[in-house]
């Protein structure tokens, strides 16, 4: 766990350095709205790193092995892509940080890709639930230093000094990296890795497929959490101007206790899965998701209330996190150990489909039925998801637990 901890606070560094904290650092140097906006755009790795994900899984560096050999290398183009980054001048040279800004997000984005491998390859079934909420729990504090501790420390340091600082906490990966055992159950138990390239582009889809009920299987990736991606999409919105909350309130309550209950019910999500077996969990955490939603309805029925707003984002957050241990506990008994980075990387970005498409709807829906309503139709589409969990329960048990204790 404490490995799972600090590989998890090493993939959550470099998110804000390319995402909020950079965009802060362009606004301070005077660089125009435009190419601000235009800068959002290197965050594009994240979303692609699926097709280059099988590089992956087919070549084994000269070190370490097979994951943390790319873990050493992605963590080495890390901190040099970001000192790199920390020497440049927005004002000046933009195609230049832009550059070397889409550099470190392709480097964060690989990291990825091979520490969440390793993870599904170095943890028991037992220990996928604690072990994915743990590495949230990393992943949150080091954002939260590379975000808004970034943006504090700027104004006294400056942000440069804030980019190597960044830079120098990634020691925290490397030695993890160094540390770690290489899993081997790889050699152990499912033969070698890919023969060729092409074999690990097409291998991972086909033994996937070949699966009973594979379809269904990526149709409960796509749907377990769509409900409660549904009513985030615009819970903050709704607090301000669906109830009239300040900013400085929701700020505090919404961001600040909705973390602390995310991080909280990853952990207790993680303890329990562990007794409940994947199955129970995946279906009693989704219940509680579906549930959690109609609180905020109730806080638009009633009007702004500080008791049932800590109420509503505590029991919501804490419940999102109790389902998204369970969903990355499912996602790693999902993939062949031959393949792991690949099916890991195709899988997550399935999953994050119905985030991306939900939001746009939310507002029209919004506008139709009042928030009251909109937050019952979120609780009601958690439904789909669950009746598709139950009927796919023997097939998921083999799948995910047995298949890759066996």
């Amino acid at each position: 766990m404490p490995l799972m901890l600090a590989l998890g606070f090493t993939s959550g560094l470099p998110l804000a350095l390319t995402g909020g904290t950079l965009q802060a650092w362009l606004t301070t140097a005077g660089v125009d709205l435009t190419t601000i906006g235009i800068f959002t755009l290197v965050g594009l790795p994240y979303t692609l790193k699926f097709l280059w994900a099988p590089l992956m899984d087919r070549y084994v560096p000269p070190w370490l092995g097979r994951r943390r050999g790319w873990m050493l290398t992605t963590q080495l183009l890390l901190g040099a892509s970001i000192l790199a980054l920390a020497t440049t001048d927005p004002v000046h040279a933009p195609v230049t940080v832009a550059a070397l800004a889409l550099l470190v997000a392709f480097a964060s984005a690989s990291q990825d890709v091979t520490v969440d491998a390793y993870r599904a390859e170095a943890l028991t079934p037992a220990e996928r639930g604690l072990g994915a909420a743990v590495s949230v729990v990393g992943y949150r504090i080091a954002m939260l230093l590379t975000g808004a501790g970034a943006l504090v420390a700027a104004q006294f340091l400056g942000f440069p000094t804030v980019y190597v600082l960044a830079a120098g906490l990634l020691v925290v990966g490397l030695a993890a990296t160094g540390l770690g055992p290489e899993p081997i159950a790889i050699n152990a138990t499912h033969g070698l890795p890919p023969s060729s390239l092409r074999a690990a582009i097409e291998e991972p889809l086909r033994e996937f497929f070949m699966r009973p009920g594979a379809r269904s299987l990526l149709g409960l990736i796509i749907l377990y959490k769509l409900g409660d991606a549904f009513a985030g999409s615009l819970t903050t919105a709704f607090l301000i101007r669906g109830v009239g909350f300040g900013v400085g309130e929701v700020g505090a309550i919404n961001k600040g206790l909705g973390l602390v209950s995310l991080l909280l019910g990853g952990l207790v999500g993680g303890a329990w899965l562990a007794r409940l077996g994947l199955y129970r969990a995946l279906l009693l955490f989704g219940m509680l998701q579906g549930v959690s939603t109609l609180t905020f309805s109730i806080l638009a029925w009633a009007g702004k209330s500080y008791t049932l707003m800590v109420i509503a984002v505590g029991f919501e957050n804490l419940a999102g996190g109790m389902g998204t241990a369970a969903f990355v506990a499912l996602l790693m008994g999902l993939c062949d150990p031959r393949y792991t980075a690949t099916q890991f990387a195709l899988l997550s970005a399935l999953a994050a489909l119905g985030r991306v498409y939900v939001g746009p709807a939310a507002g029209f829906v919004v506008d139709a039925v009042g928030w009251g309503n909109f937050f019952v139709i979120t609780s009601i589409t958690a439904l789909p998801g669950l009746i598709l969990l139950v009927k796919l329960r023997k097939r998921l048990e083999l799948h995910s637990d047995d298949r890759m204790t066996s």
